[in-house]
């Protein structure tokens, strides 16, 4: 089983025994070694924050290269940040200043021991979407829970990572309604939203986001599977 592979390789022998019963019990591997690899940088995780995927991976992959078509220093806000994943791996790429939101305090606390691991220097605010946010930005960046609340999915991810991180009302849509609803005021005139989707939303975020942004260059882009997941909106390219 590749998961106790990964425990014998990563757990000190005295702990060993635990994890594999940790993981038995169904807790996910990442959890119990309590880091996870991200990109280029390596994060603390446990139950309070998504385990980064490799989805999100490639969003910030793409961020950083449409990035360049911006003039540097950035203003960059990451929304829902989670374990810190994105905004680290983007401070570490991008000459920028960065701000990143949650609206969950533990998470806020992973994310800011992530920011000092990786020696970024981040502005952590506690806020709901925008709501704690002031300023103008280059770049609007967000993998916002967007699993509709009736959509069945893999037990080992509905029983330990947390819901409010995976869950959102109006089947999935939720987050991207409210970010593009009131994102206008917080964009430079040249800007980029970028957002991670779920599979089958790529058809109804686009057209959210062409009543708020109807003269805007919206692309949809695929995954590595071949499956729709990234969102880009281009301001004044």
């Amino acid at each position: 089983m590749k998961e106790k592979e990964y425990l014998k390789k990563y757990l000190p022998k005295d702990k060993l025994e635990k994890g594999l019963k940790k993981l038995n019990q169904g807790i996910p591997v990442q959890y119990i070694i309590g880091n996870v690899d991200f990109y280029d940088v390596n994060l603390i995780v446990n139950k309070n924050v998504l385990i980064p995927r490799f989805e999100t991976e490639y969003l910030v992959e793409k961020t950083i290269k449409y990035a360049k078509k911006l003039k540097e220093p950035l203003d960059i806000l990451d929304i829902g940040t989670g374990s810190g994943a994105i905004a680290i791996t983007l401070a570490k790429h991008l000459n920028s200043k960065v701000i990143a939101t949650d609206i969950s305090n533990e998470a806020l606390e992973i994310a800011k021991q992530n920011a000092i691991r990786n020696n970024v220097n981040i502005i952590f605010k506690h806020s709901d979407i925008l709501k704690n946010v002031e300023g103008q930005f280059d770049i609007i960046i967000s993998n916002p829970p967007y699993i509709s609340k009736s959509e069945t999915i893999d037990p080992l991810v509905h029983n330990n990572e947390p819901h409010l991180a995976l869950y959102a009302n109006e089947n999935g849509l939720y987050f991207y309604k409210k970010i593009l609803e009131k994102i206008n005021p917080f964009l430079k005139e040249k800007s980029i939203i970028a957002f991670e989707i779920g599979m089958t939303q790529s058809k109804q975020i686009t057209n959210i986001a062409k009543t708020y942004f109807p003269k805007s260059k919206i692309i949809t882009e695929k995954d590595l599977t071949g499956k729709d997941r990234y969102i880009f909106i281009f301001n004044n390219f």
